[in-house]
């Protein structure tokens, strides 16, 4: 019985669309308004209230990290989506992505009411964090799914820390902080059950000085 015959050019093909695609992609988030969210914000039905300057520069800046995260987030997914071997890894990777695309949108729609904008600095942060998601990718689907997995208990852990920090009453931004930090539990929790490898110590201590580092950028700019 013959075996079926490979068409390595066809696959060439293949793969230099998937990073057109993705680059496409990358400008539309990193440039362009944030695409329409499939849910309403968790804080639409929350009441807006009145804020002092200095809670609603806090909140503004906390909600500019979570909006560049997300940015972060979609290039990373993408990155690793390109460089996937299997198709149930590259589709698990999408379809998460367009689950962080709610994330931005409420994000961004936050920034708005709160008189501020996204980080000037998010095509820049989408280019790294796209190389970055392409690299683990390329280093296997198990390591891809480590670095997703490792990725997604960071964010919940510093969102944690912004339900703390953000103003009390700032129910809405409180409300979509919340949400995100259970979406993305659940994310690592994906991964992890997908059959993540865990990342060794240096890396994952790596990953925190990196993400420490565009926080505290993000915030001010």
């Amino acid at each position: 019985m013959s075996t079926p015959a490979k068409h390595p050019r066809r696959n060439a093909e293949n793969f230099v669309d998937r990073w057109i695609t993705q680059l496409d992609q990358g400008l539309r988030v990193s440039l362009a308004p944030a695409p329409p969210a499939d849910r309403p914000s968790p804080g639409a039905d929350r009441p807006e209230t009145g804020l002092a300057p200095s809670e609603r520069k806090h909140a503004a800046g906390l909600m500019r990290i979570n909006h560049t995260g997300e940015v972060c987030a979609q290039a990373l997914y993408a990155g690793q989506a390109v460089a996937a071997r299997l198709p149930k890894v590259r589709a698990e990777m999408e379809q998460a992505a367009r689950e962080e695309i709610d994330h931005l949108r409420w994000c961004a729609e936050r920034l708005e009411a709160l008189h501020s904008q996204p980080s000037r600095l998010n095509p820049v942060w989408y280019a790294g964090s796209f190389a970055i998601g392409a690299a683990a990718g390329l280093a296997g689907d198990r390591w891809s799914l480590g670095f997703v997995e490792t990725t997604e208990r960071q964010v919940e852990a510093h969102l944690d820390s912004h339900l703390e920090s953000l103003p009390e009453d700032d129910q809405r931004s409180r409300a979509v902080v919340g949400q995100m930090k259970e979406d993305e539990a659940r994310h690592a929790e994906l991964a992890a059950q997908s059959g993540a490898a865990k990342l060794p110590a240096p890396v994952q201590g790596a990953m925190a000085v990196t993400a420490g580092l565009m926080k505290w950028i993000a915030y001010r700019v």
